[in-house]
């Protein structure tokens, strides 16, 4: 008898953790403020997806946001005033690992080319300017010719490729991302004959105007629904969180400097003119000592070094994942192609702009509706049309108007004297880094100039960018301490 009771007793205690577990796991499942089930088509169907991890776009790496000091700290040798320092927070996002390379543009171009062909010049528009290798007294024809499609060029920055055109590929390239998303999920299946108006666009998806070859589909719980599965919805979490775009000025500049390497604790031991530590462009280290750490010009007609010991190993750009990482793992972040960002540019802007997410170029859109609340038809491409989204802006503190384009807040324009005086518009847009035809006072972060949207040149490329959405902390501190949350 005594033997069994232990043995009762033993099962007991046993069985109490998983019974505890169990009934936390139902509880789980209910709402907290009506108590009704979730996921449960018996209690009307409503769903909580479960999500711990953000998802990230091919080819992007995760970048922790803080704060940081932004603006120059080299000299302000043209005294434009244009980047002062001033301390501003960017929250966490994400950022290419490399700049654009050709191969990828050529993609780009592929699929225009076959989905659009009945509307060529979707194509046309895409091109890039490969004229911007031409110099009137220089031999520029073979790049002319042979940079973009030759595939010994193929892994180099695409170049020639205005802020226009990089806007349109990051559109595209979050369409294809979601599409891939859902295919290799089996929720689609791949429809390699997609032409004109009839291809997958995120938007298109959202509003039930493309259907595609349906895979398994996703699970419907609606209890008074006549299909078993449904499309995929935003609040399912499946497709990207965010669209890939130009990152932001300050975004661009805080992912470059790539303090987190130098930080102990919460204090930053080092600051940075470069992407990486130190006073100059060589590596201090080892073997490599001596090196160039970007892709630049060294001086009046050095563009590489001597034969036989080539100082940077590139006379004009040098393939996208050359020269080493900064500590958040971006290649040529200082080097090798300037890039494109998001704002509009103002020598003032460091006045004007928010300290958290700072940002000059707002034109507030949303997707246009019938009045039934319905999406319009989407158009020739196969996208729903955007329309501007007016929002109060309270001016001197009595007056409030509504506005959608808000590119020249505080700070129009018009007192620039375009063209008379100025060069500065609603559509001058800041490029950053330096590039290989630039000396090293370009390389540092901080530094910004800028060209009209619609323009090209051989020293400009871009990489994308994508918002984050959940916590700001991405991965796990050594020796960070952290509450403990149910």
């Amino acid at each position: 008898m005594k033997k069994s009771t232990k043995l009762l007793i033993l099962a007991s205690v046993l069985t109490l953790p998983i019974a505890f577990t169990g009934c936390s796991k139902l509880n789980k499942s209910k709402s907290s403020t009506t108590g009704w089930n979730y996921n449960d088509s018996k209690n009307g169907g409503f769903q909580k997806v479960p999500y711990k991890n953000d998802k990230i776009g091919p080819g992007l790496v995760p970048i922790e946001g803080g704060t940081f000091v932004m603006g120059s700290i080299e000299q302000d040798l043209a005294y434009e005033n244009n980047n002062s320092e001033r301390r501003v927070t960017v929250t966490s996002f994400y950022m290419d690992e490399t700049e654009v390379a050709n191969i990828d543009w050529l993609e780009y171009l592929y699929w225009l080319g076959r989905v659009y062909k009945n509307n060529p010049q979707v194509y046309q528009q895409a091109l890039p300017d490969t004229l911007v290798w031409r110099n009137p007294l220089a031999y520029n024809e073979p790049y002319v010719d042979n940079y973009l499609r030759h595939p010994a060029f193929q892994d180099y920055p695409v170049v020639g490729v205005s802020w226009d055109q990089a806007q349109a590929y990051c559109i595209w390239r979050t369409d294809r991302a979601n599409e891939q998303i859902l295919i290799s999920k089996g929720i689609m299946k791949p429809n390699t004959n997609q032409a004109g108006a009839d291809n997958f666009t995120t938007d298109s998806y959202y509003a039930g105007q493309y259907e595609g070859l349906v895979g398994k589909g996703v699970k419907n719980l609606d209890p008074g629904a006549a299909n078993k599965t449904r499309p995929v919805r935003m609040s399912d979490g499946i497709m990207l969180p965010g669209e890939y775009r130009l990152p932001t000025e300050a975004e661009w500049e805080y992912a470059a400097l790539s303090l987190k390497g130098n930080v102990k604790y919460e204090n930053i031991q080092e600051r940075k003119i470069y992407p990486w530590n130190g006073l100059t462009q060589r590596s201090a280290h080892g073997k490599t000592q001596g090196l160039f750490l970007a892709n630049f010009k060294r001086g009046k007609g050095d563009n590489s070094g001597v034969a036989g010991y080539l100082n940077d190993d590139a006379d004009i750009t040098a393939p996208v994942k050359s020269y080493l990482p900064n500590d958040f793992g971006l290649y040529n972040m200082a080097g090798n192609v300037n890039e494109w960002v998001q704002d509009v540019y103002r020598p003032l802007s460091f006045e004007d702009v928010s300290d958290l997410n700072p940002f000059r170029g707002n034109e507030f859109k949303i997707k246009a509706k019938e009045k039934n609340g319905n999406y319009v038809k989407k158009d020739s491409l196969g996208r729903i049309p955007r329309i501007p989204d007016t929002v109060k802006i309270t001016v001197d503190g009595k007056h409030i108007v509504k506005k959608d384009d808000v590119r020249g807040q505080d700070d129009p324009m018009e007192m620039y004297g375009y063209p008379a005086t100025s060069l500065i518009t609603n559509k001058s847009r800041v490029y950053k880094g330096g590039s290989w035809n630039d000396r090293a006072y370009w390389l540092t972060p901080g530094s910004r100039r800028f060209l009209a949207q619609d323009s090209a040149s051989a020293e400009i490329g871009f990489r994308c960018a994508m918002g984050r959405v959940g916590p700001p902390s991405i991965g796990k501190t050594k020796n960070k301490p952290s509450f403990k949350s149910k």
